[in-house]
């Protein structure tokens, strides 16, 4: 486990409009913010089209990550996430967990990491962005897995 104390910075309350895609606009307002690392410690609202990780197959290895797409429509959901930055990439890194409920299927439940999504109706987030340490996610391990690392900052000359 590793394991860092932070330092916050400014806090957002996001209201995402119905046809919005979620993960842009979310990754459009941290550039324009110049936010490249947070939290998201919850978000909840309606999605028309989410796609999560999942498959419908057996595990070939169920020690692997699972990187096949399902999708689902017209869901209920709520999240939460943290956002770090990607030095293979050189750009802001989501993770964005999710935890939904098919409206059809009388709120049917499915759980996982969220990969797009367009907003029905709405979507209500609430960020805090963290000033330090330096919040990264490296590709790690045996199965490139992007994976949270913390960095310390150089610290300021001081006169």
């Amino acid at each position: 486990m590793r394991h860092t104390e932070l330092t916050m910075g400014r806090s957002f309350a996001l209201a995402f409009d119905d046809g919005d895609d979620f993960v842009a606009e979310l990754t459009g307002f941290c550039a324009e913010m110049g936010i490249r690392q947070a939290i998201i410690p919850m978000f909840l609202g309606g999605f028309r089209q989410v796609t999560l990780v999942g498959t419908t197959g057996p595990l070939e290895d169920p020690e692997a990550p699972v990187w096949d797409e399902t999708v689902l429509h017209t869901v209920e959901a709520v999240g939460s996430a943290t956002l770090a930055w990607s030095p293979e990439n050189d750009a802001l890194a989501p993770h964005i967990h999710v935890a939904v409920g098919r409206k059809d299927l009388a709120a049917a439940g499915n759980v996982s990491h969220l990969l797009q999504a367009e907003v029905q109706f709405i979507q209500e987030m609430f960020l805090r962005e963290v000033v330090s340490p330096q919040m990264l996610r490296p590709l790690c391990g045996p199965h490139a897995v992007p994976t949270l690392s913390f960095a310390l900052l150089p610290e300021a000359d001081t006169l």
